[in-house]
């Protein structure tokens, strides 16, 4: 049954799947409220699409964070712990641990620039296996811009952009290479 559908539109739609059931929810409530006899289940109506509006934005930003999972290595957050088991590096981090959050644009593919308190820093590619669970990880951090995130990942350029600083850290020292 697997291949009943071309490659591109599963991925598409698995990339927008938040986004589509929105969609689907909020057109739904909208049904409800026009075919309503009475305000109750009209003001159910609304409910459910003002329900599906938040989950369609929700869906969007999670699409656009999406970027593959065919990169190296696999990502794993469980209970406040983030988890990075690749080819070449690894490493563990608890979240409350996490100093400073960057985007590393020069490597192929781009890399998440992970600094904690705990160790060195974690090198996560972008596509990694798992790495759309870093979207709620990230989204957990004090202050976190996740619109500031998103602009960062589908802008043009190369260096490392810093994405977030806890509060109380200081600031990650330049690479020597």
């Amino acid at each position: 049954m697997s291949g009943s559908i071309r490659p591109e539109a599963r991925a598409f739609l698995l990339r927008w799947r938040e986004a589509l059931i929105g969609a689907g929810t909020g057109a739904l409530g909208l049904l409800i409220y026009a075919a309503a006899l009475g305000w109750v289940v009209a003001g159910f109506g609304l409910l459910v699409a003002v329900a599906g509006l938040g989950l369609m934005a929700l869906g969007v930003q999670r699409g656009r964070f999406r970027s593959g999972e065919d990169g190296p290595g696999i990502v794993t957050v469980t209970e406040g712990r983030l988890m990075y088991f690749g080819p070449l590096s690894g490493g563990v981090a608890d979240l409350d641990d996490v100093t400073e959050l960057a985007l590393d644009r020069d490597g192929q593919p781009d890399h998440w620039l992970i600094t904690h308190r705990s160790g060195p820093p974690l090198h996560i590619p972008v596509t990694a296996s798992g790495a759309d669970g870093l979207f709620d990880a990230f989204a957990g951090l004090p202050g976190f811009d996740t619109e500031a995130m998103l602009r960062a990942m589908r802008a043009p350029g190369t260096g490392r952009v810093q994405i977030w600083m806890r509060a109380d850290a200081a600031p990650l020292r330049p690479r020597l290479h």
